[in-house]
């Protein structure tokens, strides 16, 4: 069964225009089945396929002649070989929607694209399912710990593979293939011990010196592993917000992993049950809310303009969005019961903007929709009511 994605309008109308597009992302986020649903006529051909990728290291001239017109390079950062003879090809006979080019390693990708195709090619980013692609299927009565727990991965809602071997599987594969595409590390047990120490601390500014200090390593050596984290769609980092405050402000960004069924995975969970009583359950339910946002924004093919909030005393916002058409403060709550502390921290900003802070909403996992004095409570359900002011 497909699942509608809601990048799909961007991406049709943009490939209409532009010789290229490509889609990069996370492994198994359904980038493959999305332009394969998209364009049924054009010719596929994945290059983690030993025979393609070796024609097209060995003999790129030949290659790209007997695949010269609608082609779908899937895992394309396999060859980077290929993007300078692809720049010729297209710089002899430019016409639109003439390559889709896809890849799960976000720093090689953008590396050869700077070198030979920029001009040439406009880059999406699909991430796993986003609840609102969900509620348009025979999904859509899952209630929140069922996504925080199983995550929004296609292959756990198209085949009934466990989430635990799921994932499992998936670190594997990453280690295995990403990891030493990217790095030469040689110890993969203390890298994979840094990707766990990580997820314990998503929701959490990031103290390099503290994840370095806990597993032996130096300063520099967490800052590359964190890039190639970042780089192969693992986690990201969702930075601070300084402009128009006049205070002393975090400056430190936040860790997020992008997505939360492969956090539960990494803290161990094995149920359900253990979720609602994990210490981190309201910053997994935090980290899914983020998420939700960032999908929209790059489902949308926009860059994101999520921020989080905090000065040195403790006063914190979530989640700010600064778009040039509106401020929006937004505080997360795993709570299901309304308190008037979830407003504290925006009713304390507002006043410190003089009121001007109009936007406030906070997002809880209860069932109704409010609208109090200093801002509006929304179910995790209704999140495109922020996007609608976004919109405006």
């Amino acid at each position: 069964m497909y699942i509608k994605r809601n990048i799909e309008f961007i991406i049709k109308k943009t490939i209409k225009n532009i010789p290229i597009i490509g889609i990069t992302g996370p492994r198994q986020s359904g980038k493959t089945t999305l332009v394969k649903h998209l364009f049924p006529k054009y010719k596929y051909i994945s290059l983690e396929n030993p025979d393609n990728r070796d024609f097209a290291i060995n003999d790129p001239k030949n290659f790209l002649a007997t695949y010269n017109n609608k082609i779908i390079f899937d895992e394309i950062q396999r060859v980077p070989e290929l993007f300078s003879y692809i720049q010729e090809v297209i710089d002899t006979d430019n016409f639109s929607g003439r390559y889709i080019l896809t890849g799960s390693n976000n720093f090689l990708l953008m590396e050869q694209i700077s070198q030979t195709l920029a001009g040439r090619i406009i880059l999406f980013n699909l991430l796993p399912f986003s609840y609102s692609e969900l509620s348009n299927s025979k999904f859509k009565n899952l209630n929140i710990d069922d996504i925080i727990y199983h995550g929004l991965y296609p292959r756990c809602y198209d085949t009934n593979i466990s989430t635990e071997l799921f994932f499992q599987t998936y670190i594997n594969t990453y280690i295995e293939r990403d990891v030493r595409q990217l790095k030469n590390i040689s110890n993969l047990l203390l890298f994979q011990k840094f990707i766990k120490l990580c997820a314990a601390r998503i929701g959490k500014e990031l103290n390099q010196t503290s994840l370095g200090n806990e597993i032996g390593v130096d300063h520099k050596t967490v800052n590359a592993w964190f890039s190639i984290l970042e780089a192969s769609y693992i986690l990201y980092k969702l930075p601070p917000y300084y402009k128009n405050i006049n205070k002393r402000l975090i400056k430190s960004p936040k860790i997020y992993f992008y997505d939360t069924g492969l956090v539960c995975s990494l803290l161990g969970l094995k149920t359900i049950e253990h979720l609602k009583t994990h210490y981190l359950y309201g910053e997994l339910f935090e980290n899914f809310v983020i998420n939700e946002l960032t999908k929209y924004y790059l489902h949308s093919g926009f860059n994101s303009e999520l921020f989080f909030l905090k000065d040195k005393t403790g006063h914190e916002i979530d989640c700010v969005i600064d778009s040039p058409n509106s401020f929006i403060a937004i505080e997360i709550k795993s709570g299901s019961t309304v308190s008037d502390a979830y407003f504290k921290n925006l009713k304390y900003y507002s006043e410190l903007n003089d009121g001007k802070t109009k936007n406030n909403f906070v997002v809880y996992s209860g069932i109704e929709n409010q609208s109090r004095q200093h801002g509006k409570i929304i179910n995790w359900k209704n999140l495109p009511n922020i996007f609608k002011i976004i919109r405006k």
